[in-house]
């Protein structure tokens, strides 16, 4: 958007960053196919507000700042469209004597400058462009109108046209055989309905969408960072007719209501494509939605998006750089293991290597990897895909995961055959691989040859940048700190700056994040390496007691002290580190 060099070196002259950490915001941009000024706005690497006056200077433009509770009449705001708005960077803020004052905060991005040309040339004003922040923008686009005033027009909308379905008030009456319930889906308000309800999913970041029939309601519940809530109720009238929409989208069959079903669509929402992914179940009071949102700016990160730091990334990127092996992530379900195989794929995604997956589902295409689904029901197993893999002639597998003696036999004979293979495994810890390994039947001694690392990790809500306060820690979270650093490897220990008495952050909720306290969600980690005392122990039928005792003498830094490490940073909240690496 802005001219790299020039904008990077205006940053180097004021001594915000260092010359190597240019060439390497450079690299990581081309890679990526994004901005430097995007990457630095994500990584908050430069405050926003001094970007801002770096970018005036550039363009000889003036700055805006918003007060926190500054409104913009509807009437100036809806001149430029909401989905304009929060596609190019820039809102309509104040008019004049007809002159337009708009903020931007790529004002040198062509296509946003061409799309803002043509909006005011049909509205007939002169323009006046000033820079803005990120975070002024995200807060103006509340403005716009709310989701809940959208849906209630729908609704009403919706119930104008179909005043006699909707006094049905519960599912346990006599059916009308006449009756035309499920076949209104084509109808323009439901269409506009659902869609909406889609795109409020991916703007407010869920990862899923529960529609669920109650007795007298339809309840729909998105999942965001991690959490469940219930975003609105619907008339149990719209049920049926939600339900053919979706399972019109998804290619299912509108008429058969009493198995499951799974399918997928594809739509563009504020320029992304997004993959959705539709699962219906059948239960007492009617068919279960559940949609998958897949989001690929959301979903697909880099390894330093993830939360690695320090020794933790440094043991990783030494260990993906092996010819062969095997690098095996560990965790619960819904941890995050399937995102870090993605973010390493991107280190290793070069064309001077083959690589091969088998996934269950494909959750994001990536150019330059030959991805495979695998599909039970027909056969084509995990297992079944490995066989076929090495003819493919490949030089890192990837299997989504490991579930059963067949799997992971494979998997080990490819990783000792020179492959790197990347997978996933179900244990509550690093040093619970080894054991859950031979317990699916894999001979110990081949576990020193092929077991390059194994990362075990959890994911943890991120305090809100905007709400989070320094606050003192509570007499009972002093002494889990300091036990916890007291317990880290002396080399590990000294390098942190943090002595009595212990600050962590707590958030109360704001614009920005909605009044949550949290924003996105960051991993926590723990990385166990194979080294030749370690062989040893696997050799000599090892005990968890062992085990750990090896994996402390490796210097490992545990999850706990991982995500302690992360809560005196300002990154989580100290109780949500305490809460997910079960502490007592």
């Amino acid at each position: 958007m802005i001219q790299e060099e020039l904008f990077l070196s205006a940053l180097i002259q004021k001594g915000l960053i260092k010359q190597a950490d240019a060439a390497n915001l450079l690299q990581e941009a081309k890679g990526l196919d994004r901005s430097v000024e995007e990457i630095l706005y994500e990584k908050n690497l430069v405050d926003e507000k001094i970007l801002a006056q770096i970018k005036g200077e550039l363009f000889k433009l003036p700055i805006k700042e918003f007060s926190k509770d500054e409104v913009i009449p509807q009437s100036i705001l809806n001149l430029i469209p909401e989905d304009t708005a929060r596609h190019y960077g820039f809102i309509a803020f104040n008019k004049n004597d007809g002159v337009l004052d708009v903020g931007m905060v790529y004002p040198n991005n062509p296509k946003a400058q061409e799309t803002l040309k043509f909006i005011i040339s049909r509205l007939n004003l002169k323009i006046r462009v000033f820079i803005i922040t990120p975070s002024d923008l995200r807060n103006i686009l509340k403005q716009y109108q709310t989701f809940t005033e959208e849906f209630n027009k729908l609704l009403e909308d919706f119930q104008r046209r179909f005043t006699g379905v909707q006094k049905k008030k519960s599912p346990f009456k006599l059916i009308d055989l006449e009756s035309t319930a499920g076949t209104v889906a084509e109808e323009a308000p439901i269409i506009r309905l659902f869609a909406s309800i889609l795109k409020y999913a991916v703007r407010s970041r869920a990862s899923d969408i529960h529609i669920e029939p109650e007795r007298n309601k339809l309840r729909v519940r998105f999942r965001v960072d991690g959490n469940l809530t219930t975003t609105l109720t619907l008339p149990l009238a719209v049920h049926s007719a939600i339900t053919s929409r979706v399972k019109i989208m998804a290619n299912l069959k509108i008429d058969e209501t009493r198995l499951p079903q799974d399918g997928r669509f594809f739509s563009a929402i504020d320029e992304k494509e997004i993959d959705f992914r539709i699962s219906t179940f059948p239960t007492a009071l009617g068919e279960k939605i559940a949609i998958r949102i897949l989001d690929p700016s959301v979903g697909l990160k880099s390894i330093h998006e993830l939360g690695l730091e320090g020794k933790n990334l440094d043991i990783l990127k030494k260990e993906i750089l092996k010819p062969y092996g095997m690098i095996l992530i560990t965790g619960p379900t819904g941890s995050g293991k399937t995102t870090t195989l993605y973010a390493i794929m991107q280190v290793l995604n070069q064309d001077k290597v083959n690589i091969v997956s088998l996934e269950d589902p494909v959750e994001y295409t990536m150019e330059g990897m030959n991805q495979s689904q695998v599909l039970p029901e027909i056969g084509y197993t995990f297992a079944r895909g490995l066989r076929h893999i090495v003819r493919q002639d490949p030089d890192i597998i990837m299997v989504g995961e490991i579930r059963d003696n067949e799997t992971a036999e494979l998997a080990t004979h490819s990783a000792l055959t020179g492959h790197l293979v990347l997978s996933t495994l179900h244990t509550n810890n690093a040093i619970g691989v080894i054991p859950r390994l031979i317990d699916l039947g894999i001979d110990p001694f081949l576990l020193p040859s092929s077991l390059n690392l194994i990362i075990a990790q959890r994911l943890a809500r991120r305090l809100c940048p905007d709400c989070k306060k320094r606050v003192l820690a509570s007499e009972k979270e002093q002494k889990i700190i300091e036990e916890t650093l007291m317990s880290l490897p002396k080399e590990e220990r000294e390098k942190l700056p943090y002595q009595k008495p212990y600050y962590v952050y707590k958030s109360k909720g704001c614009a920005t994040c909605n009044d949550k306290g949290y924003l996105g969600r960051v991993g926590i980690f723990e990385i166990l390496k194979m080294t030749p005392e370690l062989e040893q122990l696997i050799l000599s039928q090892p005990s968890q007691e062992k085990l750990s005792a090896e994996a402390k003498r490796q210097g490992m830094i545990t999850l706990q002290q991982d995500g302690i490490i992360k809560a005196l940073e300002g990154e989580v909240g100290i109780e949500e580190v305490l809460s997910i690496t079960k502490r007592n």
